[in-house]
């Protein structure tokens, strides 16, 4: 049996979309194939790769992506984290089904660092909810 494939949308590939990524793969082990891009590629940022080490889990090696037609064929399912995802997310064929599961940017707030890598935190959270949504609605079909 082939396995489904989810690809997380956000913005710019900087913060929810690797988070969703991540989290998908430690909790779903090799159910699902999974990838994540962003509308364009800002790099991932540095909190988030922080606060995701503070939940074992390692985004060293994780490369920002954009996205590209070849990444929407590829997909089964495409989950956009953002309204701009949304918005800004080419036509998909009618075999790929899509969900929409908004989040805020914790890359636009600005204050202190603890501040910021507070929102971080609160955003990586957010994002194991919507993911562990997701895999309740994949596992009970």
């Amino acid at each position: 049996m082939e396995k489904i494939k989810i690809l997380f949308l956000c913005t710019g590939h900087s913060c929810r979309a690797p988070m969703a990524e991540a989290w998908m793969k430690k909790l779903a082990g090799q159910k699902f194939a999974i990838k994540s891009a962003g509308i364009e590629a800002n790099g991932i940022h540095p909190f988030t790769k922080k606060v995701m080490a503070e939940v074992d889990i390692d985004l060293s090696k994780m490369e920002s992506v954009s996205l590209k037609g070849d990444l929407l064929d590829w997909a089964d399912l495409v989950i956009t984290l953002c309204d701009n995802a949304q918005e800004q997310c080419p036509v998909i064929d009618d075999t790929t089904a899509k969900l929409h599961l908004p989040l805020a940017d914790p890359s636009r707030f600005k204050g202190e660092d603890e501040e910021m890598i507070t929102v971080f935190r609160e955003s990586r959270d957010e994002v194991k909810k919507r993911v562990d949504f997701v895999l309740t609605q994949l596992m009970d079909r």
